[in-house]
């Protein structure tokens, strides 16, 4: 995976007229800083290491989505529990059909983190993390975590396989630490 093409096509999915990074830098995963290693450097879902992290169920804002067939897209937000506290920011590009149709509904329900459906469902997975990405906020992730314009924070591109499928591909950037 080229993680700048990969990082294109993903917020590609969801145009928007401020942009959400002003760079983006792949950076070895040896030198993430902490707590960003710790969050992000790991092949489990962001939604428990995030729960973990922040002492607190994670509950999600489906920002925009949209469903062609079996492909399914969407631009969340991850909130501390019963807050407006912003943990993360997200992209997800999501081939339903190596998921039951329980498993689909749920998803397109969207009042659960996919992370956790997919642990509470026991669906057979594996995260492949693809990079971490040091970001620069433009605009748009600056007002999602209402931090000034320019300030950095940290990412990771990662693939899903579900049942030994490339199901999922994602970018999760955490909100500052």
């Amino acid at each position: 995976m080229n993680p700048h093409d990969e990082l294109l096509a993903l917020t590609n999915l969801f145009p928007s007229s401020e942009s959400l990074f002003l760079k983006a830098e792949h950076i070895p995963s040896a030198v993430t800083p902490e707590p960003y290693k710790t969050m992000l450097v790991h092949d489990h879902h962001m939604t428990v290491a995030m729960e973990t992290h922040h002492r607190s169920p994670v509950d999600v804002r489906v920002l925009a989505d949209k469903l062609d067939g079996d492909l399914y897209a969407r631009e969340i937000l991850l909130l501390k529990h019963g807050t407006d506290t912003v943990v993360q920011y997200g992209l997800v590009r999501f081939n339903l059909s190596y998921v039951t149709a329980d498993v689909r509904r749920e998803i397109l329900a969207k009042q659960t983190p996919l992370g956790r459906i997919l642990i509470n469902h026991n669906v057979l997975r594996h995260i492949d993390l693809g990079a971490i990405l040091e970001m620069t906020a433009g605009p748009g992730l600056a007002k999602h975590f209402r931090m000034p314009v320019g300030s950095v924070t940290y990412g990771r591109m990662a693939t899903i396989f579900c049942n030994r499928q490339p199901a999922v591909d994602l970018l999760e950037v955490s909100g500052p630490l």
